[in-house]
């Protein structure tokens, strides 16, 4: 099933954000206000820190100004009160009659088994990706090895080389230490980008192991050729093919995506809701399926803490 643009959740949130709060109400701002305004407001409450935003355009219409920004190469058209107090994500023609949406009936139910496959497709550095990741880990402290779990790769990156080298790393580590990968992700989630050497440190991973099996894995995937050579780009992303024949034998659109038992699953980014959906999928439940786990989705990117407003929107994905 195709999963909505990353950028689905920011409009999402924008609608959240501003049910709850307005700005202070101020004398008429010109246009330029207005677009810093908006500019600032949208990089402090409605995306990951880092993300690229920018104001395109910014016209006075009907009594409004429209403000036009861009994240991550897509336009989104926003409105603002001209005293500055009111944000609005879009406008409705009142006068155009919505037809409903059909009803999606493509989510397959999802198998039970006595010990259930869970693969869990991310980029690493998607912050939804890594929003899921700090999820599961606790089910899968909790769990252990009464599942078969694993960290698979969507097939394209869309953040740069970056992210290429830390999926390989990450492949690598379960490769070849599985056991020990759970404990590197603890540490890189929380600490995020150059804290990878330490972390290996802190999870005893044997850096030789994982630097052979990166070097073997790039070459017969052909990985840094492939994000060299933009002919070999499928769209404006380099391809990233070490789980290709899952990511269509799945159909996987985008980061997180869940799959358990070979279908693809529905679940919130919290540990509670992840067990709750993983042992589902058992025959028999285990007793540590009755385990007291976090019920708040933790915040998306790199950190602690948890989610708040739209960043809890557990349909909210880096895709296309």
């Amino acid at each position: 099933m195709r999963k909505q643009l990353w950028l689905m959740g920011l409009v999402l949130l924008v609608t959240l954000v501003v049910s709850g709060c307005s700005w202070k109400r101020t004398t008429t701002l010109t246009l330029d206000q207005a677009k810093e305004k908006v500019l600032q407001f949208s990089k402090d409450n409605l995306v990951p820190p880092g993300t690229d935003i920018q104001i395109k355009e910014a016209v006075e219409e009907n009594g409004l100004y429209k403000v036009v920004f861009t994240v991550e190469k897509q336009d989104i058209s926003t409105y603002v009160t001209k005293d500055g107090t009111k944000f609005f994500p879009s406008a409705i023609e009142l006068d155009k009659k919505e037809e409903p949406a059909p009803e999606d009936k493509s989510v397959a139910e999802v198998p039970k088994s006595d010990k259930p496959s869970v693969e869990m497709f991310v980029m690493s550095y998607c912050p939804y990706g890594t929003q899921i990741e700090k999820g599961v880990l606790p089910v899968l402290d909790t769990l252990k090895d009464k599942i078969d779990f694993s960290l698979r790769f969507v097939d394209y990156a869309m953040h740069g080389e970056k992210e290429v080298k830390e999926n390989l790393r990450q492949y690598c580590i379960q490769q070849t230490e599985p056991a020990k990968l759970s404990k590197y992700l603890t540490c890189f989630l929380k600490k995020g980008e150059g804290t990878e050497a330490s972390c290996m440190k802190t999870a005893l991973v044997n850096s030789a192991k994982v630097a052979s099996c990166v070097t073997a894995t790039d070459k017969e995937f052909k990985v840094t050729e492939q994000l060299n050579d933009k002919t070999a780009w499928s769209g404006q992303f380099p391809p990233f093919n070490v789980d290709k024949d899952l990511n269509d034998q799945y159909g996987v659109q985008g980061s997180p995506t869940l799959v358990i038992n070979g279908v693809e699953a529905q679940a919130g980014r919290d540990s509670a809701g992840l067990l709750n959906t993983i042992c589902d999928a058992f025959n028999e439940a285990p007793s540590e399926c009755q385990a007291a786990l976090s019920s708040a989705a933790p915040s998306p990117g790199f950190g602690t803490g948890t989610a708040t407003g739209g960043s809890a929107n557990p349909s909210a994905n880096c895709g296309s």
